[in-house]
C-alpha cells in the first residue's frame, strides 16, 4: 500500500475513484464505504484512492472542547486499511486554513486539481468546506462542469449498522468491549512500551509488564481487569500471540494514585524492558477493586487468571 503525505506531489491516478473521511478505527461502517470504493474502481478499470486527514479534523475544529481520543493511530489505520485491500492512501494535513476554505474552492482546488476524479463516493451525511456548507448535492451540481461522477452511500444502506466512531469510543470508555468489537468488526487493540514498575507483581507470583502508551491521544479503555492477547512487536515477534491478563487502573490495594497499565503474560517471564507490546482486548473480567491485603489480591488474581484462561482456551 502506498501512503502519500504531500498532496502537491501526487501521481496521476488512472480513472481515480475517491472517497474522503477520517476513517478513525476503520469500523464496519467504514468497511461499507471501502467495499463500494473498490467495486467502483474495478468497474471503471480505475484506481481506488482513499483520502484521509491528520490530525483528526475534530481536534482542530473543536480544539477548545473536551479532548478527542482516537481509536487508531496513523500506523494502525494504515494497517487496517491495507487489510481491507486499499492500495493508495492520501493523508491530507488538516489545519484551520484547510477547514475554512469555501466549499467551491474545496471542490475545484482540492478534489479536481489534485485528483482529477472519475468518481467521488461519499456517505449520505458527509460535509465539507467552511461551515460544513458542502454536501452531496453540491458535488452533484458541479459534476458536469468538472467531468466527474458522484455516488452517494445512502442512509438506508447503513441503517442496519448505524455505527460511528463515537459509539465505539463510548463502549470502550465504559468497558463494554464486546459491543465495541461488534461495531469495529475486530477486537480493539493498542500498543505500549514496557517500562520499569515497582515489581510488586513478581513478589506475589504474577510478574507484570508495565506499559507506557506513547500516543497520548490513543483511547485507553475503562479501568478494570481484562483477558488479553499480547504480541511482542520487535525482537520476539516470532512468538506470535501470547495470552495474558491486564489491569488498567490506580491499584487501590497498594494505595496507588497514578493510572497504570500492567500486563501479566501467562507462562512468560523474560525481561522485555523497552519492547513494544500490542495488547488486544478479548474480555473484560471485572472492575478494579480494593482488597483487604496482598493475600486477598493474590487469591483474586488466581481467579482472574482462571477466568481469562478458560475464555481464551489456554
Amino acid at each position: 500500500m502506498r501512503v502519500y503525505t504531500n498532496i502537491n506531489e501526487l501521481p496521476d491516478f488512472k480513472n481515480a475513484v475517491i472517497t474522503i473521511g477520517t476513517f478513525d478505527g476503520v469500523h464496519l461502517g467504514h468497511s461499507k464505504i471501502i467495499t463500494q470504493l473498490l467495486t467502483e474502481a474495478r468497474d471503471v478499470n480505475g484506481t481506488a484512492v482513499l483520502i484521509t486527514f491528520y490530525p483528526h479534523p475534530k481536534q482542530i475544529v473543536h480544539s477548545n472542547k473536551n479532548p478527542l481520543y482516537i481509536l487508531s493511530t496513523q500506523r494502525e489505520k494504515y494497517e487496517l486499511l491495507r487489510a481491507k485491500g486499499i492500495e493508495h492512501v492520501v493523508v491530507v494535513p488538516f489545519d484551520k486554513g484547510f477547514s475554512e476554505q469555501p466549499a467551491m474552492n474545496y471542490i475545484k482546488d482540492f478534489l479536481v486539481d489534485k485528483f482529477h476524479p472519475h468518481t467521488i463516493i461519499i456517505g449520505y451525511d458527509h460535509r465539507f468546506g467552511r461551515d460544513r456548507a458542502g454536501d452531496f448535492r453540491l458535488l452533484e451540481q458541479e459534476a458536469e462542469r468538472y467531468d466527474f461522477r458522484v455516488k452517494e452511500i445512502p442512509e438506508k444502506l447503513l441503517e442496519d449498522l448505524i455505527i460511528s466512531s463515537t459509539k465505539v469510543r463510548t463502549a470502550l470508555l465504559i468497558g463494554e468491549i464486546e459491543i465495541a468489537s461488534m461495531y469495529l468488526g475486530y477486537n480493539y487493540f493498542f500498543s505500549g512500551t514496557v517500562i520499569e514498575g515497582n515489581k510488586l507483581g513478581r513478589t506475589i507470583g504474577y510478574p507484570t509488564a508495565n506499559l507506557r502508551v506513547d500516543d497520548l491521544q490513543k483511547l485507553i479503555p475503562a479501568n478494570g481487569v481484562y483477558a488479553v492477547e499480547v504480541e511482542l512487536m520487535k525482537s520476539n515477534n516470532s512468538l506470535g500471540k501470547l495470552k495474558g491478563m491486564m489491569n488498567i487502573g490506580v491499584r487501590p490495594t497498594v494505595d496507588g494514585t497514578k493510572r497504570t497499565i500492567e500486563v501479566n503474560i501467562f507462562n512468560f517471564d523474560d525481561m522485555i524492558y523497552g519492547e513494544e507490546l500490542r495488547i488486544t482486548l478479548r474480555k473484560r473480567i471485572r472492575d478494579e477493586v480494593k482488597f483487604d491485603g496482598l493475600e486477598s489480591l493474590k487469591a483474586q488474581l488466581l481467579n482472574d487468571k482462571n477466568t481469562a484462561s478458560t475464555f481464551m482456551g489456554c
